[in-house]
């Protein structure tokens, strides 16, 4: 599985660069996503597969900071860039006649630098929030990798306000861009709603299905995870639901865009029958 979502997301980055007919915002979006899936998937299932098949089963200090600092700023930098996807395709049907102006290839880089701007930046506070706690035994994280409430439960203090910024934070930086998504696609609806053809509004609708779907799979395990009361919090349950956002999701994310992507497809074909060729 993990080896699946390694090609599948390099295969997606390949396409959108040597394809002339994929150099689009889009497409661009799509290239960044799959190098986010690619970091945030490797930054914690190597490590399990490790701990899976050898003896060696422990993580220092250092190293379960440094993967709970990418974990997080991957994440992060995820949900602000499904944000900028959203945006992109609420342009493109609600306003096409503004598009190039609006998405030009300035405001899309401005986009994905502000995400990873905020990935980082929270990413490497929420990692010296979590690190500079006093932590005086036992020290058996109950999960596969160093994740924020694992962390939280070592701790030899009081934690309930550092549950309550986690908490805040995971309001902010998950529903925030989550909520702007939501109204995007609400707009995107209505208009889509409002075309007199059956064929456009199927056409319409297929330009942005594929980036739905990935955002269901994505913000609804993320949601569950961080946002769920604590009286319903339970270590099993968060392991699957980790396994689900951390492996799931970045393998299924270029199934869902090639197989219902015409142009990703046709781009995959070409690409196939000229290594066929030569």
């Amino acid at each position: 599985m993990y080896l699946s979502a390694l090609v599948g997301n390099i295969l997606i980055i390949v396409i959108t660069r040597v394809d002339a007919a994929l150099h689009s915002p889009m497409y661009f979006f799509l290239k960044n996503l799959s190098f986010l899936e690619i970091g945030y998937t490797t930054s914690t299932i190597p490590k399990m597969l490790v701990n899976f098949f050898t003896k060696r089963k422990g993580i220092s200090f250092l190293g379960c900071a440094t993967q709970m600092y990418a974990f997080s700023l991957l994440g992060i930098t995820e949900c602000c860039l499904l944000a900028a996807m959203a945006y992109d395709r609420y342009v493109a049907i609600c306003h096409p006649l503004r598009y190039i102006t609006v998405m030009s290839w300035n405001m899309c880089f401005l986009l994905s630098a502000v995400s990873w701007l905020i990935g980082v930046l929270l990413a490497l506070g929420q990692t010296t929030f979590i690190f500079t706690l006093p932590y005086c035994g036992p020290n058996r994280i109950n999960h596969f990798f160093c994740d924020l409430l694992p962390l939280l439960k070592l701790a030899c203090v009081d934690t309930f306000k550092n549950e309550i910024a986690i908490y805040m934070i995971a309001v902010l930086f998950i529903m925030v861009p989550f909520l702007l998504i939501v109204t995007s696609y609400v707009q995107i609806l209505h208009t889509i709603f409002k075309m007199p053809s059956a064929g456009g509004k199927r056409k319409t609708f297929s330009t942005c299905s594929s980036h739905l779907v990935v955002v269901t799979l994505f913000y609804g395990s993320a949601i569950v995870t961080y946002l769920r009361p604590k009286a319903f919090y339970s270590s099993s349950s968060n392991k699957l639901l980790s396994l689900s956002y951390t492996l799931m999701s970045p393998m299924m994310n270029p199934l869902i865009y090639s197989l219902r992507n015409t142009e990703v497809k046709q781009a995959l074909k070409k690409l196939i029958a000229k290594n066929i060729n030569t």
